[in-house]
């Protein structure tokens, strides 16, 4: 029998304070007390933005790992958190739904959610997942979320923002209407071509999110990884690469750049088993990522390019 989300509304994390890995992390139960003395804790930012994944929205009974009803709490807290910091945008990094049985459901579920991420103050960008694309086309998906196109990019004071898609099969057909795999998935050549192009037309630091894994070869990669992080080095000052997929989260510095894997929000019942971000970007290039809850927390100073 469906159970209710156990988690409060005013629930925000845990109530103890504490240092992991060189970031300050606090637990509230109200943001106006604690949650904004922790961030100016940190080193005034350029740029703050918060970071999630993989919500995996639907109207369905938890399975053994996922709690899909609780996303809508979960994310919830999160844009609130967001906003309590005053981000200056945030970003869904993909899933943002699950499979429904029905295409109308899919879009009644994708609204459902979106009107929730909505509430969030500031800009609002969009990564597309192969759940988010399962049912729907990526038409769909847009046409019903605040998503303008599949791969694009922006600036935002000082710093160049790259968003991928890894919605393709290999053989270049796009991902839609049930007709791939997961494990299937690349960056197809005119994708590549306009990332190459576009990196060259920027000198400002940049930070990618891509859905997929881009710092493995397994099932969660996108094929041509290796072939993409060689245009991510030759452009000399791309800090990092923040990606979902994976459920997990993991961090691998390659020549340079930052690649870091973002646990799943669906994935747990209650608050504790929420999992979001808020990044912190310094003029220098260094990021501080206060991860709350599952969330892992880091502090990279600017990043040197391996000797080629």
């Amino acid at each position: 029998m469906p159970t209710k989300s156990p988690i409060p509304a005013a629930t925000v994390l845990s109530r103890r304070a504490f240092i992991q890995q060189g970031t300050l992390v606090l637990g509230a139960a109200a943001f106006g007390g604690t949650l904004r003395p922790a961030l100016a804790a940190l080193p005034p930012p350029a740029l703050r933005f918060g970071l999630l994944t993989d919500v995996h929205y639907v109207d369905r009974p938890s399975s053994k790992t996922r709690c899909y009803r609780e996303s809508l709490e979960k994310t919830r807290t999160a844009v609130a958190a967001f906003n309590a910091a005053k981000a200056d945008f945030a970003i869904e990094l993909g899933d943002l739904i699950d499979a429904a049985p029905t295409v109308a459901g899919e879009l009644g579920h994708l609204k459902t959610i979106d009107a929730e991420y909505a509430k969030f103050s500031g800009d609002r960008f969009y990564v597309l997942g192969n759940h988010c694309v399962w049912s729907l086309t990526k038409q769909q998906f847009m046409e019903n979320t605040g998503m303008k196109q599949a791969h694009y990019a922006f600036d935002r004071a000082g710093f160049h923002f790259v968003v991928l898609d890894g919605c393709y099969r290999c053989d270049g057909v796009a991902y839609g209407a049930q007709n791939f795999q997961w494990t299937d998935t690349d960056l197809p050549a005119a994708e590549q071509d306009w990332l190459r192009a576009d990196l060259r037309a920027t000198t400002k630091p940049v930070i990618v999110f891509i859905h997929q894994r881009m710092d493995l070869v397994d099932q969660h990669a996108i094929q041509s990884g290796a072939a993409v992080r060689k245009l991510l080095e030759a452009h000399g000052g791309v800090l990092a690469v923040f990606q979902g997929h994976h459920h997990r989260n993991d961090h691998n510095e390659i020549n340079g750049i930052h690649y870091c894997t973002l646990a799943a929000l669906v994935d747990g019942s209650g608050a504790a088993n929420n999992a979001y971000s808020l990044v912190s970007v310094c003029a220098d290039g260094t990021l501080a990522v206060t991860g709350f809850c599952k969330h892992k927390a880091y502090n990279w100073a600017k990043a040197q390019p391996a000797p080629v």
